[in-house]
């Protein structure tokens, strides 16, 4: 067997001149769980054409997606001190750190770009639940008041898409002081007058919930998107009753007005550049 495996195979390939079919073709669906094809998938913006499931996206799909004919330049945010804590659990957090580093290819849980949305030029700060659950640490903060100061900089609206499970519990109280940091970065912008236009993405948790992905001008979330600060058995423990049917939902925060709209991604960015249109208009005017 290990003689046809190792010579016999590969000299046939080499002769037909096959290649290995990679690995990633099909992705299934963690909702109907039907099987998507990568290039039907990636041209429905990872949403799931059977049954609408809206999976999460990367933060450099984010700015793809939102920028005019996908283009934009990312800037470089300030270097946050890598482990002010020297904190460890079951592994070093300057691990941790690296790991997540090599994996995404991003410095940490944000991205910060500038371009054009419906012609009109926007900063976009994008989350990446996909670094360490798009966790809130020092470099996070640093990333949305350096968006809110180019904001104001450029004279321009300010799009922030949220992704978090909440505060990096490896920064300890360091990260909590994010919070307050996030809240002004957002009244930077709003005291300019300039639109602060919040999309939540799935999941929004814990103290990014609890600080500026809910102070936006206008707030929108994806359908389905996972909205709340604890998780929905801590509260029904708390207040000892049964929770209601989608409670923390978008669609369940938009019918109880904690959410402007809920709007599909496909048609996401048209909704972006009209607002912006609108929420300018008066400015443009004078």
């Amino acid at each position: 067997m290990s003689w046809l495996t190792e010579y016999v195979r590969p000299k046939i390939r080499t002769l037909l001149g096959r290649k290995e079919a990679p690995d990633n073709l099909w992705h299934q669906c963690p909702s109907c769980q039907q099987m998507i094809f990568h290039t039907e998938l990636a041209a429905a913006k990872k949403v799931c054409p059977h049954c609408g499931h809206h999976m999460r996206a990367t933060a450099q799909d984010r700015l793809a997606w939102t920028f005019d004919d996908g283009s934009f330049t990312k800037i470089e945010l300030p270097k946050a001190v890598p482990d002010p804590l020297k904190f460890r659990d079951q592994k070093r957090y300057a691990d941790r750190l690296k790991d997540a580093r090599d994996r995404t290819k991003q410095d940490d849980a944000i991205l910060v770009a500038h371009g054009t949305v419906g012609g009109a030029n926007t900063v976009v700060a994008a989350m990446s639940f996909e670094f360490m659950g798009g966790s809130m640490g020092s470099a996070v903060g640093e990333g949305l008041v350096a968006a809110a100061r180019l904001a104001v900089l450029q004279n321009a609206p300010l799009i922030v898409y949220t992704a978090s499970g909440g505060a990096r519990m490896q920064e300890g109280a360091i990260s909590l002081m994010q919070m307050p940091r996030s809240i002004i970065a957002s009244q930077m912008v709003k005291e300019a007058g300039l639109p602060y236009i919040v999309v939540l993405t799935d999941p929004t948790t814990g103290g990014v919930t609890a600080s500026f992905a809910m102070l936006g001008d206008i707030q929108i979330a994806e359908p389905g998107t996972l909205i709340g600060f604890a998780g929905a058995r801590v509260i029904e423990q708390t207040v000892r009753e049964k929770l209601p049917e989608g409670f923390q939902r978008a669609e369940y925060l938009h019918q109880h007005g904690i959410i402007d709209m809920v709007v599909k991604r496909g048609e996401l960015t048209e909704t972006l550049a009209r607002l912006i249109s609108l929420a300018t208009a008066n400015k443009k005017a004078a």
